[in-house]
């Protein structure tokens, strides 16, 4: 049977490394360890060819999504976001087949229309995640955004933050109980409060597995899913082959007792 598709957030190596190393210095890393995607970082980019990047990743027989830090909702304008056009283009040119951006403000008045327009002019399939934000951090909004993208029926899935929902206090088991009809990525990751008060990113303990596994029964079977948590040591290799298999493992005792 195939396992499901996993993606590594180049965040989870380190900013700092990242910066420093280059983006396309880890596409060898992920295919060697077992990775089938790749997440492009925009903010995290320096001096990165797009062609190159591209090249590399079809070389490995690796896809790729590209993460932008950008809103697809602006306050108070009810038309997309100018940026969506080009980053859509943006994330053709890296070769990706995904492109992740935040909600945003996203109201009754958004023009679903001219999102429609827009997306129309792109072969890159839209996913929309849920951040840390007051506004694009909370359920309520994306069963209204999701609501409207049914009626429109526009080609858009969801971006299932497991950890992002705890910086509003959200519950994810509400929210995959909600809205995990609509998820087409899942971004793992597990939370933690620091000394000074602050949420934290961090690796997942067996709890947060498990956890994760009750979240996946609400998605579609197989879904994709990423790590974007702290992958950081001395062989990134062999750590994140290890967390490759981890989460390819999430809900695949549920699929092999289907097909009995």
């Amino acid at each position: 049977m195939n396992k499901p598709a996993v993606s590594i957030s180049l965040s989870s190596y380190g900013a700092d490394l990242v910066r420093q190393r280059g983006q396309g210095s880890f596409v060898d890393v992920l295919a060697t360890a077992g990775a089938s995607r790749i997440e492009w970082r925009e903010e995290l980019l320096t001096d990165e060819d797009p062609a190159q990047l591209a090249a590399a990743t079809q070389a490995q027989l690796l896809e790729s999504v590209y993460s932008s830090p950008i809103e697809l909702w602006l306050a108070g304008q009810s038309k997309p976001n100018p940026q969506l056009l080009p980053t859509l283009q943006r994330a053709r040119d890296f070769g990706a087949k995904w492109l992740k951006v935040s909600l945003g403000y996203f109201t009754d008045n958004n023009d679903l229309q001219a999102l429609a327009r827009l997306l129309s002019q792109s072969p890159v399939q839209l996913l929309v995640e849920n951040d840390q934000t007051l506004h694009g951090g909370r359920i309520e909004p994306f069963q209204r955004f999701f609501d409207e993208v049914e009626q429109h029926s526009l080609p858009i899935k969801m971006t299932f933050d497991i950890g992002n929902w705890q910086w509003q206090d959200q519950s994810a088991a509400s929210a995959a109980r909600l809205l995990g009809r609509h998820v087409g990525y899942v971004h793992c990751k597990a939370v933690a409060r620091r000394a000074d008060g602050k949420l934290v990113a961090i690796p997942p303990s067996a709890a947060d597995l498990h956890l994760w596994e009750q979240l996946l029964r609400h998605m579609a079977h197989g879904v994709m899913r990423a790590a974007e948590y702290p992958l950081q040591g001395d062989d990134l290799v062999q750590l994140t082959r290890e967390h490759v298999a981890i989460l390819a493992g999430l809900g695949q005792s549920r699929l092999e007792n289907a097909h009995v």
